[in-house]
């Protein structure tokens, strides 16, 4: 799907597909804020008139959705592939981790703005509410694991979900793409480090 923007008559057009249009709008609300940026704040970064953007979404929310959908779903989905691995529930639990940073690597604009919403409006609560499932099923994961001998079993599944989350999350205060590092070795590195310090202390 593309938008041509006529300028009002004026100049040439810009051309732009939806999902063009959500990455650019995904970077300028890390880059001001949510809350902070307007439609005509969005225009100028699409290079199209605001009536260009209404053809295509209801308004900044639309867009916030579009975009932080994109992020959940990829993660709700490395969730699911992990829990149908055949396979033991550490090992499992390893998967989320490594798939976890993959996603986040590969789609940083959507995993960073969806860390970064707070509750203010309909959208950002229901993808609140889709971490905190995604939340529970890995601390399901970790649960199994302990109880398998897998896992020190004065672990706390919920506690080390959140801690395994808040690791493979602070990726994206640091993670440029184009840098030394490329996606696979980040998600090896970390999967490894972070499940093996949960294992039973010997």
């Amino acid at each position: 799907m593309t938008t041509t923007d006529p300028m009002r008559g004026r100049g040439r057009p810009a051309r732009h597909s939806l999902d063009e249009l959500v990455e650019i709008v995904a970077t300028q609300f890390i880059e001001r804020g949510y809350d902070a940026t307007s439609m005509e704040d969005l225009a100028r970064a699409t290079g199209l008139t605001k009536a260009a953007l209404y053809h295509h979404v209801s308004g900044k929310e639309q867009f916030l959705r579009l975009a932080v959908s994109r992020g959940i779903d990829l993660l709700d989905q490395a969730v699911t592939e992990a829990e149908e691995l055949d396979a033991p529930a550490v090992q499992r639990l390893e998967r989320v981790v490594r798939r976890s940073v993959e996603v986040l690597v590969d789609n940083l604009p959507y995993v960073t703005l969806l860390l970064r919403v707070r509750g203010n409006t309909a959208t950002e609560l229901w993808a609140l509410e889709r971490r905190r499932e995604l939340d529970a099923r890995t601390a399901a994961l970790t649960a199994k694991a302990a109880a398998d001998g897998d896992i020190d079993p004065d672990v706390d599944p919920g506690l080390a979900t959140r801690l395994l989350f808040g690791a493979v999350n602070s990726v994206t205060e640091w993670y440029r793409p184009g840098g030394d590092l490329d996606g696979a070795r980040i998600a090896d590195t970390l999967s490894r480090m972070l499940v093996d310090g949960l294992r039973p202390r010997r």
